[in-house]
């Protein structure tokens, strides 16, 4: 069996299982399998494949069925221009994450040397891909779970940013500290009673903590804002990334709260 032949199979077996990117699944559990870029492997579709390689791959596509996260199982993630260690104590950074990048970029001048908090870090993707682009800046880093902070520290050692980011295992409602120029969140925002409608690979694979935002899912929003009132200077700047249908409620009680 070649590599073309395995994917082909790989595919049709998981577009079986009803995951939309099957094909993409396939292409790149085989290169974890082989320690090779898919575009390699796409350029060597006639390779052959030994027993070794057979047995690991099926070994990963049988997680990957069973709603493993493809993230879970590469044990990383690609976002903004960087890659993120991720694992089931961590929510799985998505693209849409990558506009809080883009306005955070748009207000910090390349030069600046501004103070930055970013609420309820997780993996650490934002506030690292900030600081990345923005070097001259530091920045603290927040949340409730020691085991997100771990993994969110290692990225910090692995894109070498360890030394410009403070990591706190600190609960918002508890955090009483400096002045920062500029604070960053994407805080739990799905109701309680949702979570039984979301995929299977969210809702079995990633924590609970990182996806609820209580009865409403507005609960942590609230307290992020209201503490963000006091931790910012003057014409300081929040960026929030909000659920779909919150926007008009929030502007409503950002502006009630001096925003």
């Amino acid at each position: 069996m070649n590599y073309q032949e395995l994917l082909v199979d790989a595919s049709k077996q998981l577009k079986s299982y009803k995951f939309n990117s099957a094909k993409l699944d396939a292409e790149l559990i085989l290169s974890k399998t082989l320690g090779l870029s898919r575009e390699t492997i796409l350029l060597n579709l006639n390779e052959k494949i030994n027993e070794k390689v057979l047995k690991n791959f099926n070994y990963y596509l049988k997680l990957r069925k069973q709603n493993k996260p493809i993230a879970h199982i590469l044990g990383f993630k690609d976002f903004w221009k960087y890659k993120f260690k991720v694992d089931k104590n961590v929510l799985i950074p998505r693209p849409e994450t990558e506009l809080i990048i883009e306005q955070a970029l748009k207000i910090l001048p390349k030069s600046s040397n501004k103070n930055i908090l970013d609420i309820g870090t997780g993996s650490g993707c934002i506030i690292i891909s900030i600081i990345k682009e923005r070097e001259n800046c530091k920045a603290t880093a927040i949340d409730k779970s020691l085991k997100a902070l771990k993994v969110a520290k290692l990225n910090a050692e692995m894109h070498q940013v360890n030394k410009k980011i403070n990591f706190l295992n600190i609960d918002v409602d508890k955090y009483f500290s400096n002045k920062y120029d500029l604070i960053v969140s994407n805080p739990p925002y799905i109701k309680n009673s949702e979570l039984i409608s979301l995929d299977k690979d969210v809702k079995l694979n990633e924590p609970k903590l990182a996806l609820l935002g209580g009865f409403s899912g507005l609960e942590i929003f609230f307290k992020v804002i209201n503490k963000s009132k006091k931790l910012l200077k003057r014409n300081g700047k929040l960026i929030l990334e909000i659920g779909y249908k919150q926007a008009k409620e929030l502007k409503k009680y950002l502006k009630i709260n001096g925003f």
